[in-house]
């Protein structure tokens, strides 16, 4: 190649379109708080673009599928953790797509009281996986989740969150690109 021809960006440097999974319908609900929040730290990141997709909208009777799942390319799961596990709208709107979420990748931000909703993260790793899709290691939990972000919406000490936001955001694009290349180069028959 002469080394003066610019480097085009192909495909594969194009930012994800990553659909924000807003997990919980309930009345009173916190997860709007931290959702907009991680919407916030991917709106500052490179490789993201990123728009929010909530089960309170989609999660009624009638509902039809998500388009804005299918145009995705990678998911954050905002969730809460309801006795030991994840919030039933959030399961609906899983098990009413199943191609949507083959071959890409999964991440996910949790909150709730001592646990920061591990717990339910840990069944959605089971479920996603089942679907054939790639759930990240790393996550953003937020323990005691109201005590922790101020009259705003923003975490009173933001490092850590920022910090895990960013390392999850990272995790979740190179997964995100591998994965979209592959299926371009091969769509994925499972």
């Amino acid at each position: 190649m002469d080394i003066t021809t610019p480097v085009v960006p192909g495909p594969s440097d194009a930012p994800l379109q990553v659909a924000v999974i807003l997990g919980s319908n309930r009345e009173g609900r916190f997860g709007p708080v931290v959702a907009d929040w991680f919407l916030g730290r991917a709106a500052g990141h490179p490789g993201v673009e990123a728009a929010p997709v909530d089960v309170a909208e989609t999660e009624t009777p009638g509902a039809r599928p998500v388009p804005r799942l299918a145009e995705a390319d990678a998911f954050v799961v905002v969730t809460p953790e309801y006795n030991h596990s994840y919030p039933a709208p959030l399961k609906s709107l899983i098990d009413r797509h199943f191609a949507e979420w083959q071959a890409k990748p999964v991440a996910f931000v949790s909150y709730g009281g001592v646990s920061g909703g591990l717990r339910a993260v840990e069944h959605l790793r089971q479920v996603f996986a089942e679907l054939h899709a790639t759930t990240v290691r790393d996550t953003v939990s937020f323990h005691g989740a109201g005590a922790l972000f101020d009259d705003l919406g923003q975490p009173k000490d933001p490092g850590p969150a920022d910090g895990a936001a960013k390392r999850m955001l990272d995790q979740l694009v190179w997964w995100g690109r591998a994965l979209r290349d592959a299926r371009t180069r091969h769509p994925y028959g499972g």
